[in-house]
């Protein structure tokens, strides 16, 4: 009964919303460089320059505020994604105890996590892509929110488009699932030592930093499976193999790889300041919540 009421605890919850909001912040304040990160991966003509030309570009063709084209939607689907990412980690962290923990179980509660905010978070996701890049002169269905996008996609694709990228997305949760394990590592290796913000910006850019290095060409596909690829050699409804097989063949590895510089950019500072603002939240609920405590006492 007590393991179920961890799984279920006010703590649990505290670090769902601190994580929520954390995610919130960092993408918000990085979001143009998702933004540059899309159109390399989705758009095929553009020249793969260096984020801050694309990022000029961008706005000379299209406007300033191309840059931040979705932000809402992708603020909206962040937030409900990490509170279920964070709250199912926490809570299976919480369920298992404090005493046996280790990289191997971080990385394995971190895999389940995932697992369940992929399952259930895929359609808002997929309803994002499609907002953002409703730029593209080549599309020319508009979406007016997720709402309508959820709608508009399942009534001419049929219900099963959107969790298009979904086998991706699975084997993908392998990503926060090595940035959390080696977050998580890091930080037992400072127990005891008062950490800074910049301590735990630091060790949030390195550990996503890693994951994301070792799992990109998975994201590319993940990316264009949610959009719709436009390649017209290649059948609509091709999967992920036939797409790594198509690139290799066309552009060869370093096709896997297109849109990275923009990513990591995007990805280590967004995770970073995402990291630092959950830790300041935590300790400073937590902090209220034990003086109360000692107050009611």
């Amino acid at each position: 009964m007590s393991q179920s009421k961890e799984l279920f605890s006010y703590n649990t919850l505290v670090h769902a919303i601190a994580g929520s909001v954390g995610s919130v912040v960092g993408m918000a304040t990085f979001f143009p460089l998702d933004t540059v990160r899309s159109r390399l991966q989705l758009d095929e003509k553009r020249e793969s320059k260096n984020t801050l030309a694309v990022m000029m570009e961008l706005v000379k063709e299209e406007g300033f505020f191309t840059l931040y084209r979705g932000i809402v939607p992708v603020l909206q689907s962040l937030c409900v994604s990490n509170f279920v990412y964070f709250y199912t980690f926490h809570g299976l962290k919480s369920f298992h105890g404090e005493k046996s923990r280790s990289a191997g179980k971080d990385l394995v509660l971190a895999s389940i996590a995932g697992i369940v905010n992929v399952l259930t978070t895929t359609p808002l996701w997929v309803a994002n892509t499609r907002l953002k890049m409703s730029g593209l002169k080549n599309k020319s269905t508009t979406y007016n929110g997720i709402l309508d996008g959820l709608i508009k996609i399942s009534r001419s694709e049929g219900i099963g488009a959107l969790w298009n990228g979904t086998l991706p997305s699975l084997i993908l949760v392998i990503n926060p699932a090595l940035q959390m394990a080696t977050y998580e590592a890091l930080k037992r290796r400072f127990k005891g030592v008062e950490l800074t913000s910049v301590n735990y910006f630091v060790m949030a850019a390195i550990s996503k930093a890693v994951a994301t290095v070792l799992t990109y060409p998975l994201q590319l596909i993940q990316t264009k499976l949610r959009h719709g690829h436009n390649y017209k050699e290649l059948h609509r409804d091709a999967g992920t193999l036939d797409l790594i097989l198509y690139i290799l063949r066309i552009y060869g590895p370093m096709g896997l790889y297109r849109g990275m510089e923009a990513k990591i950019l995007q990805t280590v500072m967004t995770a970073a300041l995402m990291f630092s603002a959950y830790e300041k939240i935590t300790g400073f609920v937590f902090k209220i919540l034990l003086s109360n405590s000692k107050i009611a006492h």
